[in-house]
C-alpha cells in the first residue's frame, strides 16, 4: 500500500495534469538540495523516496578512478584501492554511495525543500501546458472568464489558464466573471511568467469558425470561405465561393431574412459584416470588395507589385474610402493587392497633366511679369525659377527658402503673379490703357486743319482735283463713285494704317518708360527690405 505522502503526490499530479514521477523527482531533488545546504558540502548528493513507507533518504555518491593521479576532485572521487576496501566488486567508473542522515534537517531546510518542490511542479506544469496547446494554434476554444485585469482578461480553459491582451480584444465587448465565450488560440508563450496561452477575440479565425457553425453549406464544403479581412469591433469583409452553381454563396451565408448572419453579428456584439462573392478575376473581385461604393472601372497598374487603380464617381469617393479609410483598407487586405483609388475628376486632371508634360507644356519667361522688379527677378532666376508657370506653382514656404526672399517679398510676388493672370481682388485698380503723346498730337493737328468743318462736296472736290465744290455738281455719278472709292481705300489702307502703327509704337514707348520707373521703385523697396 502506498504511503500517505505518495497518495498526496498522486492527487497533486491529477490536479495539475502532470505525471506523478515528475512530482516524486521534484521532492527527491528538494531533499537532496536541503541536505547539501545543511551539511554545507559540495558532495554529489541524491535522495530516494520509498513509495511504501514514504521515507526519503539522502545519499552521497563518489565516482571510482584507477590511480591517485587521476583524482581531480577529492570530495566526489576516490581511488580504486580505497573503493575496494568498502566494496570489493566495484570497478573503475563505478559509484559508491554513502548514507547521509536527514534527521537533523530543521525548519529552514524544510522550507527550502518546499520552494524547490513548488518550482519543479510549476516547470512541469508549464511543460505540460505547452505540449497540450502548442500544436493547436488557430483553433477555437470554449473558455470561461476567470478574472478581469486592468488590461487583460484571464480565461479558464479547463487544463490551463489563458490570457487575452488588450490588442486582441474587440472594443465592443465587455466581459463578466463566469461568462462563457469562444476564443481563438493564437500561440503558447513559453517565456511568460503568468498564463502562457494567448487567446484572441479579434482574430479573423473567430469569424470563420462562427460561419462554419451557423452555415451548413460552409460546414459540408459546398460553400468555401476564400478570404477574410477584419478590424475587430468595426467591420469584417468575408469573400465566399460556391462549389455548386445552384447554390448562392452570399445568400447561404445571409440566411432567410438574415437570420444566419444576424446570429453571428450578435455573437460579435454588433460588428458589421460584408459578405462578398469571390471572383478569380481581380478587377471583378475589387469592384465587389469595395461595396457598398459603386466602382466605375478597375485597371491593373503593376502586376508584379500587385497594384491596381480604381476609379469611382466623384460622389462615390468618400463612400469607397470609408470612415478613416476603413473600407478601402479592408478591401486591400481582402484582395492582398495595393489599391490606388481616385475620383473621375482626379483622374481627368492627372491625364491632362500627363498630356501637358508630354507636349512640353506652356512656358512663359518670368520676365513677362511686369510688376516684379529687376532685383526680385535676379534672385528668382538665380534660384532656377525661370518661368511664370513654375513661379505660380510654388508655395509661400518654398519661396521663402529662396535666398534674399522674405515674407513681404513673397506677398509682393503673389500679388504680381495674380495680376499677371488677370485676377484682381475687390478694391484693386486695374491698369488703364495708356494714351500716347503721338495720338494726342494727331487729334490736335486734325482740329487745326479744320478738316472736321469741311463739307462732303469740298472734300470730294479736293480729292478729285476739280477745284471747287460748284464744279463737283458737274461730275457724273460714275466719277463721284470712283472718287469716293479711292478715298475710302486710301483711308483704310494707308493713312489709317500708318496712324495706328504710330500709335502702337508710341504706346510701347510709354509702357517701357512706366516699366523702368516701376522696376527702379521696386528695386529701391527691396534694397530697403534687405537692409531692414
Amino acid at each position: 500500500m502506498a504511503s500517505v505522502l505518495y497518495q498526496s503526490i498522486e492527487t497533486l499530479s491529477r490536479d495539475k495534469g502532470i505525471e506523478p514521477a515528475v512530482v516524486v523527482g521534484a521532492v527527491e531533488d528538494a531533499i537532496a538540495l536541503a541536505t547539501r545546504k545543511y551539511y554545507k558540502t559540495q558532495e554529489n548528493m541524491r535522495a530516494e523516496m520509498d513509495r511504501e513507507t514514504g521515507e526519503i533518504r539522502a545519499y552521497v555518491f563518489k565516482t571510482v578512478v584507477e590511480t591517485p593521479d587521476q583524482v581531480e576532485d577529492d570530495v566526489n572521487q576516490m581511488t580504486l584501492e580505497q573503493a575496494r576496501e568498502l566494496a570489493p566488486e566495484v570497478e573503475v567508473g563505478g559509484e559508491l554511495r554513502f548514507y547521509k542522515d536527514t534527521t537533523p534537517l530543521g525548519r529552514i531546510a524544510a522550507q527550502m525543500a518546499k520552494q524547490v518542490i513548488f518550482q519543479k511542479v510549476r516547470e512541469a506544469e508549464r511543460d505540460t501546458v505547452f505540449n497540450e496547446y502548442n500544436h493547436r494554434a488557430g483553433e477555437v476554444l470554449n473558455a470561461t472568464v476567470k478574472r478581469l485585469e486592468p488590461m487583460d482578461v484571464i480565461f479558464d480553459l479547463g487544463k490551463a489558464e489563458a490570457r487575452m491582451p488588450k490588442r486582441e480584444q474587440s472594443r465592443l465587448e465587455q466581459f463578466a466573471v463566469g461568462e462563457r465565450v469562444r476564443v481563438v488560440l493564437l500561440r503558447v508563450d513559453r517565456a511568460a511568467k503568468g498564463p502562457q496561452v494567448i487567446v484572441s477575440r479579434a482574430a479573423p479565425g473567430l469569424v470563420q469558425n462562427l460561419f462554419q457553425s451557423e452555415v451548413p453549406e460552409i460546414y459540408d464544403g459546398t460553400v468555401s470561405i476564400k478570404a477574410i479581412a477584419r478590424e475587430a469591433g468595426e467591420r469584417t469583409k468575408i469573400a465566399v465561393m460556391s462549389r455548386d452553381k445552384d447554390v448562392d454563396p452570399v445568400g447561404a451565408c445571409v440566411g432567410m431574412k438574415g437570420m444566419r448572419v444576424q446570429s453571428i453579428i450578435r455573437e460579435l456584439r454588433g460588428e458589421k459584416i460584408d459578405i462578398i462573392e469571390y471572383s478569380e478575376e481581380i478587377t471583378t473581385f475589387a469592384e465587389k470588395a469595395l461595396q457598398p461604393a459603386k466602382v466605375s472601372r478597375v485597371s491593373i497598374t503593376d502586376l508584379a507589385d500587385k497594384q491596381i487603380e480604381v476609379i469611382v464617381d466623384d460622389t462615390q469617393l468618400s463612400l469607397a474610402i470609408g470612415k478613416k479609410g476603413q473600407n478601402v483598407r479592408l478591401a486591400a487586405k481582402l484582395l492582398q493587392w495595393k489599391i490606388d483609388i481616385k475620383s473621375e475628376e482626379e483622374k481627368r486632371q492627372e491625364v491632362e497633366s500627363q498630356m501637358q508634360a508630354m507636349s512640353g507644356g506652356p512656358t512663359t519667361p518670368i520676365e513677362q511679369v511686369s510688376e516684379l522688379g529687376e532685383a526680385i527677378l535676379e534672385k528668382l532666376i538665380a534660384a532656377g525659377i525661370t518661368t511664370v508657370e513654375a513661379l505660380a506653382d510654388m508655395t509661400p514656404e518654398q519661396l521663402e527658402e529662396v535666398p534674399g526672399i522674405g515674407e513681404k517679398t513673397v506677398e509682393k510676388i503673389s500679388v504680381a503673379v495674380r495680376h499677371y493672370f488677370g485676377q484682381y481682388e475687390e478694391g484693386e485698380e486695374r491698369p488703364a490703357p495708356a494714351i500716347s503723346a503721338a495720338s494726342e498730337t494727331e487729334v490736335s493737328e486734325l482740329l487745326e486743319e479744320g478738316s472736321m468743318e469741311k463739307t462732303p462736296e469740298e472734300i470730294l472736290a479736293a480729292e478729285a482735283g476739280v477745284g471747287t465744290a460748284h464744279e463737283v455738281n458737274n461730275l457724273s455719278t460714275e466719277d463721284i463713285a470712283d472718287t469716293e472709292e479711292a478715298e475710302s481705300a486710301s483711308d483704310a489702307f494707308s493713312d489709317n494704317d500708318a496712324r495706328e502703327e504710330q500709335i502702337e509704337l508710341d504706346n510701347d514707348t510709354v509702357d517701357t518708360l512706366v516699366d523702368e520707373a516701376q522696376e527702379n521703385s521696386d528695386e529701391g523697396i527691396d534694397d530697403g527690405n534687405d537692409r531692414g
